[in-house]
């Protein structure tokens, strides 16, 4: 998908205030999401299992119950990943000792590996928009989404 912003801005027949700030939102993920994709496959791996993968306590690993709403993901989808990620070798489960009944999900030594691989990916990412937005510029992005998030947090707007 190409960049909407740029089609838009290049063809000059819409203005940025005729875009919503939901489509802005949601152009900008889906590219972004398409770009730790493309990346992630060159790691015979996906955008979701790199993200699960920092998501997880490197040192103390993470009851699978809190990763869900840590990622904000449903219980199913989150199922699946960590199935595909046991069966590839990145994680395993253990008792938790805290909670006889609950299940710490742990990195092993290949899913270390691969969890700096997946850093080093969003470190890059970060490092190239910070080269190209102003440090200003990019403290209002961040008050601006901070602020929707505590609108929709707070039903402000439905």
């Amino acid at each position: 998908m190409h960049n909407i912003f740029l089609y838009l801005w290049n063809n000059q027949q819409y203005n940025m205030q005729d875009i919503t700030i939901d489509y802005a939102l949601r152009a900008t993920w889906q590219a972004v999401t398409k770009m730790y994709n493309e990346e992630a496959r060159k790691f015979n791996s996906t955008m979701a299992v790199g993200f699960t993968l920092l998501s997880i306590d490197p040192k103390t690993g993470t009851p699978s119950t809190a990763l869900g709403p840590k990622m904000g993901m449903e219980a199913t989808s989150l199922s699946r990943i960590l199935k595909s990620m046991e069966e590839k070798g990145l994680i395993e489960r253990r008792p938790n000792p805290n909670d006889g009944r609950g299940v710490l999900i742990h990195l092993t030594a290949f899913g270390l590996e691969k969890r700096k691989d997946s850093k080093d990916v969003v470190l890059r990412f970060n490092d190239v928009v910070k080269t190209h937005v102003p440090a200003e510029r990019l403290n209002t992005f961040f008050e601006v989404t901070e602020i929707i998030n505590k609108l929709i947090a707070e039903k402000k707007i439905y």
